[in-house]
């Protein structure tokens, strides 16, 4: 279900979102939305490269491998 949200922006974030919404045909509203959909995807996954970098990175799997096995056994603490 959606939820509306109000925010207050200073003038000129305002006038810049407004400009770049007309530049897409969008509402305003829909050109907001859009973009922290995008920002929030961005942070929560990593892109090609960045999981290239982490696959071949040796230690740092053998690390994650001994988390993941100590978190199935229980063993350590969540922080």
């Amino acid at each position: 279900m959606s939820k509306t949200v109000t925010l207050r922006l200073p003038e000129e974030t305002y006038e810049r979102f407004r400009i770049l919404a007309e530049r897409e045909n969008r509402s305003l509203s829909n050109f907001i939305e859009t973009a922290a959909s995008r920002y929030v995807e961005m942070e929560q996954f990593v892109d090609e490269f960045e999981m290239a970098e982490i696959q071949e990175n040796a230690e740092l799997n053998l690390s994650l491998k001994r988390g993941i096995k100590d978190a199935k056994s229980g063993r350590g603490r969540f922080v």
